[in-house]
């Protein structure tokens, strides 16, 4: 998704600096420019790309790491923070934002929520997308004036995205939230695409229960939520990308660390905040925990 981000904006004339530890990904960007294909057509842009960051200040920092790198993520990108920098956050789930504010510059923290974009990595120095629908942008606990806000997704909207400020980002991350408990435990302990996942009749009722046990869940903790049936919110969501394979799923097949504790593992914490359970999202994110562990 970062990669998206940066190749999108670059695109558009502005001067981006990507930054990613994976330094076969940096070479091919440096070597051969970075490749993008899939909703937004395809192309091939000239960046600047670095394993860590340069010792500059910019206008805006995007922060676009998987949740388990935020912290880290956030330490290193001090260096590029100046009197005036803005900060967005984008990432799946629930916390990282929190992270980050603990960290760095609150008052200038914008919460981003990308939804429906299906992206992955094929090979260094391509990144690809199955959907481009929309980027919600929100200040993190009403700080930043909504001006700023919008500011910035003016800048995302000139590159092509649909972003939008909004006053309530909370009930968009919820939205997201939703769709991805739908599908990334499910598809990561079964290997399915979340078309196969959304059809399948085993896994299908597993997939829409767990929607609806997160959707329960918001309704319980005040989130103005757009919608009043999840099942068919999530069933959108599928439907628009049924080939994608949720991030959760490529990084059980790659032996890495997932994003299932702030996804699916994020209904249970949220539940026992209103004296709630969520065992539909506990059980699928044990099973997904005990897939890491092998």
């Amino acid at each position: 998704m970062g990669s998206i981000y940066a190749g999108l904006l670059a695109s558009a004339g502005n001067e981006v600096l990507a930054i990613d530890t994976n330094a076969d990904h940096v070479r091919a960007i440096n070597d051969n420019g970075l490749h993008i294909s899939g909703a937004s057509g395809d192309r091939t842009v000239a960046i600047q790309a670095f394993n860590s960051p340069p010792e500059r200040t910019v206008d805006l920092v995007v922060v676009a790491v998987k949740a388990a790198y935020v912290a880290a993520a956030a330490a290193s990108a001090r260096s590029l923070i100046g009197q005036d920098t803005l900060l967005l956050t984008i990432q799946n789930g629930l916390g990282s934002a929190d992270v980050l504010a603990d960290t760095l510059v609150p008052e200038r923290l914008i919460v981003g929520v990308a939804q429906g974009f299906g992206a992955s990595l094929p090979e260094p120095g391509h990144t690809h997308h199955n959907d481009m629908k929309a980027i919600r942008m929100g200040a993190y606990d009403g700080l930043l004036p909504a001006a700023d806000v919008e500011r910035v997704a003016s800048v995302w909207r000139d590159a092509g995205f649909d972003a939008d400020a909004v006053v309530d980002i909370a009930a968009m991350q919820w939205e997201k939230l939703i769709c991805n408990v739908a599908y990334s435990a499910p598809c990561a302990v079964t290997g399915m695409t979340v078309g196969q996942a959304m059809d399948d009749p085993h896994v299908g009722p597993v997939s829409r229960a767990a929607a609806e046990e997160a959707w329960r869940v918001a309704k319980a903790r005040g989130i103005a939520l757009g919608f009043e049936d999840p099942v068919a919110h999530v069933r959108d969501f599928a439907a628009r990308m049924p080939d994608a394979r949720p991030s959760v799923l490529l990084d059980i097949e790659a032996g890495r660390a997932s994003e299932v504790g702030a996804i699916n593992g994020a209904i249970p914490r949220e539940a026992a905040k209103v004296g709630m359970t969520a065992p539909v999202n506990e059980t699928l994110t044990n099973l997904v925990r005990a897939l890491e562990q092998r």
